[in-house]
């Protein structure tokens, strides 16, 4: 397995899914899953979507920038650190954000979101 590979695989879909069906992302996290919005802690796969699916906008599309990853534990975990733009439908300019995933293997050889990190970044 190429951490690399692995890691470019899961920023396309998840930002892909993102961008056209937020509600999609429910298969990526489980109940012991937590994101950190803005620095709003959310615990629980069916509380992060709802919290996903709440901003208060209906359109966006990512431009991702940079994906850093690294392994992580003897689990089989991986760090992916991802930077880019945020395009807000209607909005002239794009908002720059920050996201880190640690993601964990999954007994069926996939991985899911054990903690996501998510913050824009203020010039």
């Amino acid at each position: 397995m190429d951490p690399d590979a692995v890691a470019k695989a899961f920023v396309e879909h998840y930002y892909s899914t993102f961008d056209a069906n937020r509600a999609g992302l429910a298969n990526l996290y489980q109940e012991g899953s937590m994101l950190t919005f803005e620095g709003q802690k959310i615990m629980g796969s069916q509380n992060i979507v709802a919290k996903l699916t709440s901003l208060p906008f209906q359109q966006c599309q990512h431009q991702i920038t940079t994906v850093d990853c690294q392994p992580s534990g003897p689990a089989g975990g991986m760090l992916v650190f991802v930077s880019g733009n945020l395009q807000l439908a209607g909005e002239q300019h794009a908002l720059k954000f920050s996201q880190m995933f640690h993601l964990m293997p999954t007994p069926q050889g996939s991985f899911y979101v054990f903690n996501d990190i998510f913050r824009l970044n203020y010039a």
